[in-house]
């Protein structure tokens, strides 16, 4: 079993295209997306669209949860500032965009094996919201996946890949694959972004189970190009990104 997994879209088509050829050409028997796929950048039709047509099985983010529902934007822990391009994407849905996201599940199991039992979910298996970090401490994993019998987590939420061991257990994040972090996000502190895509392969061959963290580059003067034109209130934001990073 070959299970590719993306997350962290946000609205950024050009990133999302690339990701996809590479996982044609790596082939995967199943795409499973994270969450967050549509606010933020200028392309939400275009990404509801791609995930219709690949199939793909979708856990609810909490910008996905938002989206739903802008007026409660903040319990979703959507950053002031970013209320405006949450808006300005729900306007370019249609009902029938906002049905396909509320299907979205809240979590997704897989049995790879006997041994491998894994739990797909945004932030952590109890909250979109919560935030799993390379040092999130031992006692905070505990209490985000207590109760769970999967022996694998993968998620996504911090837009930073990860590959950790928790005891026996292993957690992953299979990383951004529109809004790729440089640092972890602070409260108040815009962040800066890296000009690729990220995505994980998860495959389970007779004894072996294998986790393939993968790095895409996309075209990110196509990407700001389309946010020029898009009349997005964040432009201003996107139009800064990228500069560092040839």
């Amino acid at each position: 079993m070959r299970i590719a997994f993306i997350s962290d879209i946000h609205g950024n088509f050009t990133a999302l295209e690339a990701v996809l050829m590479d996982i044609k050409k790596q082939g995967a028997d199943q795409i499973i997306c994270l969450g967050d796929t549509v606010t933020l950048g200028p392309h939400p039709r275009e990404v509801l669209d791609a995930l219709r047509e690949i199939n793909s099985v979708n856990v609810k983010g909490n910008h996905d949860a938002a989206i739903l529902e802008p007026e409660k934007a903040g319990e979703y822990e959507i950053t002031d500032y970013l209320v405006p391009d949450l808006y300005w994407g729900r306007e370019r849905l249609t009902d029938g965009d906002l049905n396909f996201i509320q299907s979205f599940a809240a979590t997704h199991e897989i049995e790879f094996s006997a041994k491998i039992k894994l739990l797909a979910f945004h932030g952590s298996p109890r909250s979109t919201t919560d935030l799993i970090l390379a040092t999130t401490s031992a006692d905070k994993l505990d209490e985000f996946l207590a109760g769970q019998p999967a022996t694998v987590f993968i998620g996504g939420h911090s837009h930073i890949q990860m590959h950790r061991r928790h005891g026996s257990l292993l957690i992953l994040n299979s990383g951004s694959v529109g809004n790729a972090f440089l640092h972890a996000y602070a409260p108040g502190k815009p962040p800066t972004l890296l000009p690729w895509a990220e995505y994980a392969i998860l495959e389970q061959t007779g004894s072996t189970f294998k986790v393939d963290l993968r790095r895409v580059y996309f075209d990110t003067h196509s990407l700001l190009n389309a946010v020029r034109t898009s009349g997005l209130p964040g432009s201003a934001w996107w139009l800064k990104q990228y500069q560092n990073h040839k």
